[in-house]
Protein backbone atom coordinates (compact mmCIF):
# COMPACT_ATOMS: atom_id res chain seq x y z
CA UNK A 1 0.00 0.00 0.00
CA UNK A 2 1.16 3.41 -0.85
CA UNK A 3 0.55 4.81 2.27
CA UNK A 4 2.98 2.56 4.09
CA UNK A 5 6.16 3.44 2.23
CA UNK A 6 7.43 5.41 4.79
CA UNK A 7 7.70 3.07 6.77
CA UNK A 8 11.17 1.57 4.53
CA UNK A 9 12.95 3.96 6.73
CA UNK A 10 14.03 2.62 9.66
CA UNK A 11 14.16 6.33 11.99
CA UNK A 12 10.89 6.69 10.86
CA UNK A 13 9.71 3.74 11.63
CA UNK A 14 10.67 3.81 14.63
CA UNK A 15 8.94 7.43 15.14
CA UNK A 16 5.89 5.89 14.06
CA UNK A 17 5.93 2.97 16.33
CA UNK A 18 6.59 4.95 19.31
CA UNK A 19 3.75 7.76 18.73
CA UNK A 20 1.40 4.98 17.58
CA UNK A 21 1.64 3.28 21.42
CA UNK A 22 1.69 6.07 22.82
CA UNK A 23 -1.53 7.00 21.13
CA UNK A 24 -3.04 3.86 22.53
CA UNK A 25 -2.70 5.63 25.94
CA UNK A 26 -4.08 8.49 24.57
CA UNK A 27 -7.31 7.10 23.49
CA UNK A 28 -7.55 5.48 27.00
CA UNK A 29 -7.01 8.55 29.14
CA UNK A 30 -9.60 10.16 27.00
CA UNK A 31 -11.97 7.98 28.31
CA UNK A 32 -10.41 7.27 32.16
CA UNK A 33 -10.19 11.12 32.71
CA UNK A 34 -14.11 11.69 31.79
CA UNK A 35 -15.28 8.71 34.31
CA UNK A 36 -12.68 9.94 37.09
CA UNK A 37 -13.49 13.41 36.50
CA UNK A 38 -17.36 12.19 37.33
CA UNK A 39 -16.66 10.11 39.79
CA UNK A 40 -15.24 12.66 41.62
CA UNK A 41 -17.68 15.46 41.32
CA UNK A 42 -20.56 13.71 40.08
CA UNK A 43 -21.06 16.62 37.58
CA UNK A 44 -20.21 17.62 33.78
CA UNK A 45 -18.32 20.89 35.95
CA UNK A 46 -15.51 18.51 37.30
CA UNK A 47 -14.42 17.63 33.52
CA UNK A 48 -14.84 21.17 32.45
CA UNK A 49 -12.21 22.22 35.15
CA UNK A 50 -9.89 19.40 34.09
CA UNK A 51 -9.99 20.60 30.03
CA UNK A 52 -9.71 24.21 31.38
CA UNK A 53 -6.35 23.28 33.19
CA UNK A 54 -5.15 21.02 30.14
CA UNK A 55 -5.65 23.94 27.79
CA UNK A 56 -4.53 26.28 29.45
CA UNK A 57 -1.01 24.76 30.17
CA UNK A 58 -0.59 23.53 26.61
CA UNK A 59 -1.55 27.45 25.41
CA UNK A 60 1.50 28.30 27.87
CA UNK A 61 3.66 25.98 27.11
CA UNK A 62 3.29 26.55 23.41
CA UNK A 63 4.25 30.00 24.21
CA UNK A 64 8.23 28.10 24.36
CA UNK A 65 7.49 25.39 23.07
CA UNK A 66 8.64 25.96 18.51
CA UNK A 67 11.57 27.89 19.88
CA UNK A 68 12.78 25.28 22.38
CA UNK A 69 12.24 22.84 19.48
CA UNK A 70 14.18 25.28 16.73
CA UNK A 71 16.98 25.68 19.23
CA UNK A 72 17.41 22.13 20.52
CA UNK A 73 18.08 18.49 18.93
CA UNK A 74 14.52 17.42 18.77
CA UNK A 75 14.90 13.76 19.75
CA UNK A 76 15.97 15.25 22.88
CA UNK A 77 13.05 17.34 23.13
CA UNK A 78 10.21 14.50 22.41
CA UNK A 79 11.96 12.14 24.42
CA UNK A 80 11.87 15.20 27.74
CA UNK A 81 8.35 15.97 27.05
CA UNK A 82 7.57 12.00 26.93
CA UNK A 83 9.36 11.30 30.67
CA UNK A 84 7.23 14.78 31.88
CA UNK A 85 4.00 13.20 30.59
CA UNK A 86 4.28 9.72 32.05
CA UNK A 87 5.45 11.46 35.57
CA UNK A 88 2.42 12.98 36.08
CA UNK A 89 0.12 10.24 34.48
CA UNK A 90 1.97 7.98 36.67
CA UNK A 91 1.63 9.87 39.85
CA UNK A 92 -2.70 10.03 38.78
CA UNK A 93 -2.50 6.61 38.67
CA UNK A 94 -1.07 5.78 41.96
CA UNK A 95 -3.15 8.46 43.78
CA UNK A 96 -6.08 6.49 42.13
CA UNK A 97 -5.19 3.32 43.23
CA UNK A 98 -4.79 4.12 46.27
CA UNK A 99 -7.75 6.41 46.90
CA UNK A 100 -5.96 9.10 47.75
CA UNK A 101 -7.01 11.40 44.14
CA UNK A 102 -9.29 14.48 44.08
CA UNK A 103 -10.44 17.11 41.77
CA UNK A 104 -7.73 19.64 43.05
CA UNK A 105 -5.02 17.20 42.94
CA UNK A 106 -6.44 15.70 39.53
CA UNK A 107 -6.66 19.20 37.59
CA UNK A 108 -2.49 20.26 38.71
CA UNK A 109 -0.85 16.80 37.33
CA UNK A 110 -3.38 17.14 34.32
CA UNK A 111 -1.52 20.76 34.18
CA UNK A 112 2.20 19.34 34.07
CA UNK A 113 1.18 16.42 31.80
CA UNK A 114 -0.53 19.08 29.40
CA UNK A 115 3.21 20.45 29.12
CA UNK A 116 4.63 17.90 27.34
CA UNK A 117 2.24 17.93 24.70
CA UNK A 118 2.97 21.54 22.92
CA UNK A 119 7.31 20.28 23.50
CA UNK A 120 6.72 17.11 21.43
CA UNK A 121 4.55 17.78 18.29
CA UNK A 122 6.32 20.75 17.23
CA UNK A 123 9.83 18.35 17.16
CA UNK A 124 8.45 15.75 15.77
CA UNK A 125 6.42 17.79 13.04
CA UNK A 126 10.05 19.50 12.33
CA UNK A 127 11.79 16.47 12.52
CA UNK A 128 9.61 14.43 10.11
CA UNK A 129 11.02 16.21 7.11
CA UNK A 130 14.70 15.71 7.57
CA UNK A 131 14.07 11.86 7.75
CA UNK A 132 11.80 11.44 4.81
CA UNK A 133 12.03 12.91 1.30
CA UNK A 134 9.35 15.18 0.03
CA UNK A 135 7.36 12.31 -2.24
CA UNK A 136 6.88 10.79 0.77
CA UNK A 137 5.58 13.77 3.05
CA UNK A 138 2.19 12.92 2.16
CA UNK A 139 1.85 9.69 2.99
CA UNK A 140 3.81 10.02 6.03
CA UNK A 141 0.98 13.05 7.20
CA UNK A 142 -1.58 10.24 5.91
CA UNK A 143 -0.70 7.57 7.88
CA UNK A 144 0.13 9.58 10.92
CA UNK A 145 -3.30 10.58 11.42
CA UNK A 146 -4.73 7.07 10.64
CA UNK A 147 -2.45 5.78 13.18
CA UNK A 148 -3.28 9.23 15.21
CA UNK A 149 -7.15 8.67 15.16
CA UNK A 150 -7.13 4.77 14.76
CA UNK A 151 -5.24 4.47 17.81
CA UNK A 152 -6.98 7.05 19.86
CA UNK A 153 -10.14 6.91 18.87
CA UNK A 154 -10.53 3.40 17.97
CA UNK A 155 -8.24 1.32 19.66
CA UNK A 156 -7.72 3.04 22.75
CA UNK A 157 -11.07 4.17 23.75
CA UNK A 158 -12.16 0.43 23.26
CA UNK A 159 -9.45 -0.96 25.39
CA UNK A 160 -9.69 2.31 27.66
CA UNK A 161 -13.70 1.71 28.30
CA UNK A 162 -13.01 -2.02 29.12
CA UNK A 163 -9.80 -1.48 31.18
CA UNK A 164 -12.10 0.93 33.07
CA UNK A 165 -15.00 -1.31 33.26
CA UNK A 166 -13.16 -4.26 34.64
CA UNK A 167 -10.02 -2.50 36.31
CA UNK A 168 -10.72 1.05 37.08
CA UNK A 169 -9.30 4.25 35.92
CA UNK A 170 -6.61 3.44 38.03
CA UNK A 171 -4.82 1.19 36.08
CA UNK A 172 -5.91 3.15 32.68
CA UNK A 173 -3.59 5.77 33.69
CA UNK A 174 -1.45 3.43 34.89
CA UNK A 175 -1.24 1.78 31.52
CA UNK A 176 -0.88 5.04 29.36
CA UNK A 177 2.21 6.22 31.51
CA UNK A 178 4.07 3.03 30.37
CA UNK A 179 2.78 4.04 26.52
CA UNK A 180 5.03 6.94 27.20
CA UNK A 181 8.09 5.49 28.28
CA UNK A 182 7.52 2.86 25.46
CA UNK A 183 7.20 6.27 23.27
CA UNK A 184 10.47 7.88 25.16
CA UNK A 185 12.44 4.66 24.04
CA UNK A 186 11.70 4.53 20.34
CA UNK A 187 12.30 8.11 19.77
CA UNK A 188 16.19 7.18 21.60
CA UNK A 189 16.92 4.69 18.89
CA UNK A 190 16.62 7.33 15.76
CA UNK A 191 19.56 7.73 14.12
CA UNK A 192 18.88 11.07 12.32
CA UNK A 193 19.77 14.51 14.09
CA UNK A 194 17.36 17.41 13.88
CA UNK A 195 18.29 21.40 14.67
CA UNK A 196 17.99 24.08 13.28
CA UNK A 197 20.05 26.34 15.24
CA UNK A 198 21.87 26.65 17.61
CA UNK A 199 21.04 26.99 21.70
CA UNK A 200 22.50 31.06 22.48
CA UNK A 201 23.53 32.21 18.53
CA UNK A 202 20.51 34.55 19.02
CA UNK A 203 18.27 35.45 22.32
CA UNK A 204 15.15 33.97 22.55
CA UNK A 205 12.84 37.11 21.75
CA UNK A 206 14.71 37.11 18.72
CA UNK A 207 13.41 33.95 17.78
CA UNK A 208 10.20 34.75 18.85
CA UNK A 209 10.01 38.13 16.80
CA UNK A 210 11.33 36.08 13.90
CA UNK A 211 8.85 33.10 14.16
CA UNK A 212 5.70 36.05 14.27
CA UNK A 213 7.44 37.45 10.85
CA UNK A 214 7.52 34.92 9.05
CA UNK A 215 3.91 33.32 10.15
CA UNK A 216 2.68 37.44 9.57
CA UNK A 217 4.30 37.26 5.86
CA UNK A 218 2.10 34.33 4.81
CA UNK A 219 -1.53 34.60 4.53
CA UNK A 220 -2.58 30.93 4.15
CA UNK A 221 -0.53 30.29 7.52
CA UNK A 222 -2.36 33.00 8.96
CA UNK A 223 -5.41 32.03 8.11
CA UNK A 224 -5.37 28.29 9.02
CA UNK A 225 -3.87 29.25 12.66
CA UNK A 226 -6.84 30.87 13.09
CA UNK A 227 -9.65 28.45 11.36
CA UNK A 228 -8.39 25.58 13.94
CA UNK A 229 -7.83 28.10 16.41
CA UNK A 230 -11.82 28.82 16.20
CA UNK A 231 -13.07 26.00 15.47
CA UNK A 232 -11.86 24.57 18.52
CA UNK A 233 -13.98 27.18 20.14
CA UNK A 234 -17.05 25.68 18.59
CA UNK A 235 -15.84 21.89 18.99
CA UNK A 236 -13.59 21.24 22.11
CA UNK A 237 -16.26 22.03 25.26
CA UNK A 238 -19.05 21.08 23.34
CA UNK A 239 -18.26 18.06 22.12
CA UNK A 240 -15.87 16.59 24.90
CA UNK A 241 -17.95 17.80 28.17
CA UNK A 242 -21.73 17.74 26.34
CA UNK A 243 -21.40 14.10 24.51
CA UNK A 244 -20.43 12.59 27.63
CA UNK A 245 -22.87 14.01 29.58
CA UNK A 246 -25.82 13.26 26.87
CA UNK A 247 -24.69 9.58 26.83
CA UNK A 248 -24.62 9.32 30.51
CA UNK A 249 -27.79 11.28 31.58
CA UNK A 250 -29.84 11.71 28.10
CA UNK A 251 -29.12 7.72 26.76
CA UNK A 252 -28.45 5.99 29.84
CA UNK A 253 -25.36 5.25 28.51
CA UNK A 254 -21.62 4.38 30.03
CA UNK A 255 -17.70 4.41 28.91
CA UNK A 256 -18.10 1.57 26.60
CA UNK A 257 -20.35 4.06 24.53
CA UNK A 258 -18.29 7.21 24.84
CA UNK A 259 -15.73 4.80 23.55
CA UNK A 260 -17.52 3.73 20.25
CA UNK A 261 -18.88 7.26 19.27
CA UNK A 262 -15.16 7.98 19.15
CA UNK A 263 -13.96 4.82 18.17
CA UNK A 264 -16.33 6.02 14.76
CA UNK A 265 -14.19 9.30 14.80
CA UNK A 266 -11.29 7.01 14.47
CA UNK A 267 -12.81 4.75 11.97
CA UNK A 268 -13.88 7.72 9.53
CA UNK A 269 -10.12 9.31 9.95
CA UNK A 270 -9.23 5.95 8.56
CA UNK A 271 -10.63 6.01 5.88
CA UNK A 272 -9.29 9.89 4.87
CA UNK A 273 -5.99 8.66 5.53
CA UNK A 274 -6.25 6.03 2.65
CA UNK A 275 -8.27 8.04 0.28
CA UNK A 276 -5.90 10.87 0.57
CA UNK A 277 -2.65 8.55 0.25
CA UNK A 278 -4.27 6.92 -2.51
CA UNK A 279 -5.61 10.02 -4.55
CA UNK A 280 -2.77 11.84 -3.55
CA UNK A 281 -2.62 16.46 -2.60
CA UNK A 282 -5.38 18.07 -4.25
CA UNK A 283 -3.77 21.26 -6.79
CA UNK A 284 -6.44 23.53 -4.93
CA UNK A 285 -5.11 22.28 -1.83
CA UNK A 286 -5.80 24.85 0.14
CA UNK A 287 -9.37 25.42 -1.56
CA UNK A 288 -10.18 21.22 -0.50
CA UNK A 289 -8.63 21.89 3.42
CA UNK A 290 -11.01 24.38 3.84
CA UNK A 291 -13.72 22.99 2.19
CA UNK A 292 -13.23 19.89 4.41
CA UNK A 293 -12.95 21.79 7.44
CA UNK A 294 -16.60 24.17 6.77
CA UNK A 295 -18.47 20.22 6.29
CA UNK A 296 -17.03 19.14 9.52
CA UNK A 297 -19.14 21.55 10.95
CA UNK A 298 -22.19 19.79 10.04
CA UNK A 299 -22.16 16.42 12.01
CA UNK A 300 -21.83 18.44 14.84
CA UNK A 301 -25.14 19.40 14.29
CA UNK A 302 -26.14 16.25 13.95
CA UNK A 303 -24.30 16.06 17.51
CA UNK A 304 -27.29 17.98 19.05
CA UNK A 305 -30.26 16.34 16.66
CA UNK A 306 -29.81 12.46 16.50
CA UNK A 307 -31.07 10.45 20.09
CA UNK A 308 -28.92 7.24 19.98
CA UNK A 309 -25.45 6.18 20.64
CA UNK A 310 -25.64 4.50 16.72
CA UNK A 311 -26.68 8.29 15.37
CA UNK A 312 -23.66 9.51 17.16
CA UNK A 313 -21.51 7.11 15.84
CA UNK A 314 -22.53 8.26 12.58
CA UNK A 315 -21.77 11.82 12.78
CA UNK A 316 -18.39 11.13 14.65
CA UNK A 317 -17.49 8.71 11.94
CA UNK A 318 -18.35 11.80 9.32
CA UNK A 319 -16.67 14.25 11.30
CA UNK A 320 -13.35 11.96 11.97
CA UNK A 321 -13.16 11.93 7.81
CA UNK A 322 -13.45 15.55 7.02
CA UNK A 323 -11.26 16.74 9.67
CA UNK A 324 -8.71 14.59 9.18
CA UNK A 325 -8.49 15.28 5.58
CA UNK A 326 -8.32 19.02 6.31
CA UNK A 327 -4.95 18.40 8.36
CA UNK A 328 -3.75 15.82 6.44
CA UNK A 329 -3.31 18.39 3.83
CA UNK A 330 -2.18 20.98 5.92
CA UNK A 331 0.60 18.93 7.75
CA UNK A 332 1.70 18.15 4.05
CA UNK A 333 1.42 22.16 3.09
CA UNK A 334 3.65 23.01 6.11
CA UNK A 335 6.16 20.64 6.55
CA UNK A 336 6.96 21.61 2.62
CA UNK A 337 6.53 25.01 2.49
CA UNK A 338 7.77 26.14 5.88
CA UNK A 339 11.40 26.33 5.89
CA UNK A 340 13.27 23.70 8.36
CA UNK A 341 14.60 27.08 11.03
CA UNK A 342 10.67 27.95 11.49
CA UNK A 343 8.79 24.61 11.59
CA UNK A 344 9.06 24.42 15.19
CA UNK A 345 8.00 28.02 15.70
CA UNK A 346 4.66 27.80 13.40
CA UNK A 347 3.53 24.07 14.92
CA UNK A 348 3.66 25.59 18.36
CA UNK A 349 2.19 28.74 17.30
CA UNK A 350 -0.79 26.61 16.24
CA UNK A 351 -1.02 25.41 19.78
CA UNK A 352 -0.33 28.28 20.92
CA UNK A 353 -3.60 30.09 19.43
CA UNK A 354 -5.44 27.05 19.07
CA UNK A 355 -4.93 26.38 23.38
CA UNK A 356 -5.80 30.13 23.47
CA UNK A 357 -9.50 29.30 22.43
CA UNK A 358 -9.66 26.08 23.87
CA UNK A 359 -10.22 27.54 27.78
CA UNK A 360 -12.95 30.07 26.63
CA UNK A 361 -14.63 27.16 25.03
CA UNK A 362 -14.54 24.92 28.32
CA UNK A 363 -15.44 28.14 30.31
CA UNK A 364 -18.07 28.82 28.11
CA UNK A 365 -19.86 25.58 27.27
CA UNK A 366 -21.73 24.84 30.70
CA UNK A 367 -23.37 28.26 30.76
CA UNK A 368 -24.57 27.80 27.40
CA UNK A 369 -25.70 24.62 27.82
CA UNK A 370 -27.50 25.68 30.87
CA UNK A 371 -29.45 28.71 29.02
CA UNK A 372 -29.76 27.20 25.59
CA UNK A 373 -29.99 23.12 26.82
CA UNK A 374 -26.92 20.77 25.68
CA UNK A 375 -28.10 19.81 22.01
CA UNK A 376 -29.08 23.55 21.25
CA UNK A 377 -25.13 24.62 22.06
CA UNK A 378 -23.91 21.63 19.99
CA UNK A 379 -26.18 22.93 16.60
CA UNK A 380 -25.07 26.21 17.18
CA UNK A 381 -20.90 25.02 17.68
CA UNK A 382 -21.37 23.34 14.51
CA UNK A 383 -22.75 26.11 12.56
CA UNK A 384 -20.14 28.61 14.30
CA UNK A 385 -17.54 25.84 13.09
CA UNK A 386 -18.62 25.95 9.91
CA UNK A 387 -19.23 29.73 8.88
CA UNK A 388 -15.75 30.28 10.41
CA UNK A 389 -13.95 27.89 7.91
CA UNK A 390 -15.66 29.62 5.04
CA UNK A 391 -15.29 33.23 6.33
CA UNK A 392 -11.54 32.98 6.52
CA UNK A 393 -11.12 30.84 3.05
CA UNK A 394 -12.72 34.39 1.62
CA UNK A 395 -11.59 37.13 3.62
CA UNK A 396 -7.72 35.38 3.15
CA UNK A 397 -8.09 34.95 -0.78
CA UNK A 398 -6.75 31.79 -0.48
CA UNK A 399 -7.57 30.68 -3.97
CA UNK A 400 -4.86 32.85 -5.10
CA UNK A 401 -2.36 31.52 -2.55
CA UNK A 402 -1.68 27.89 -3.83
CA UNK A 403 1.58 27.31 -5.88
CA UNK A 404 2.79 23.94 -6.48
CA UNK A 405 4.51 22.23 -4.12
CA UNK A 406 8.17 20.54 -4.73
CA UNK A 407 7.76 16.63 -4.71
CA UNK A 408 3.96 17.08 -3.81
CA UNK A 409 1.66 18.85 -6.15
CA UNK A 410 3.54 18.83 -9.59
CA UNK A 411 1.55 21.65 -11.39
CA UNK A 412 0.33 25.27 -10.70
CA UNK A 413 -3.49 25.05 -10.34
CA UNK A 414 -5.33 27.84 -12.48
CA UNK A 415 -5.39 31.43 -11.30
CA UNK A 416 -2.11 31.20 -9.39
CA UNK A 417 0.44 33.93 -9.63
CA UNK A 418 2.90 33.24 -12.30
CA UNK A 419 5.96 34.99 -11.32
CA UNK A 420 5.35 33.01 -7.88
CA UNK A 421 8.18 30.78 -6.69
CA UNK A 422 8.29 27.62 -5.64
CA UNK A 423 7.45 26.86 -2.16
CA UNK A 424 9.90 25.46 -0.95
CA UNK A 425 12.38 28.18 -2.19
CA UNK A 426 10.39 31.06 0.98
CA UNK A 427 13.24 32.62 2.37
CA UNK A 428 12.74 32.39 6.41
CA UNK A 429 12.88 36.00 7.76
CA UNK A 430 16.45 36.94 10.17
CA UNK A 431 16.15 38.62 13.46
CA UNK A 432 17.94 41.40 12.49
CA UNK A 433 15.59 41.74 9.42
CA UNK A 434 12.26 42.36 11.86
Amino acid sequence: MKILQPLRERDYALLFAGISISLIGDGMYLVAIAWAAFDLTHSASGLAWVGLGWTSSIALSALFAGIVSDRFERRRVMISADLLRAAAIGAIAALSLSHQLSIGVLVALVVVFAAGAPMFEPAMTALVPDILPPELLLDSSSLTQVSRQFMRLLIGPVIGGAVVASAGVGTAFAIDAGTFLASALAVFLIRTRSRAGQAGATSVLDDARAGYAYVRSQRWLIASVFVQGLQLLAYLGPTYVLLPYIIRHDLGGGASDFSLVLAADGVGSVIAGLLMSRFGMPKRYLTAMFAFWAIFGLPLIGFGIVHSVIGLMVMSGIFGVFVTAGIIILLTTRQSRVPAAMRGRVSSLDWLVGMGFAPLSLALTAPAAHLFGARATLIGAGALSSLVAVGLYVAFRLWDDEPPIDGVTDAAPPGAAADEAPARAEPAPTPSGV
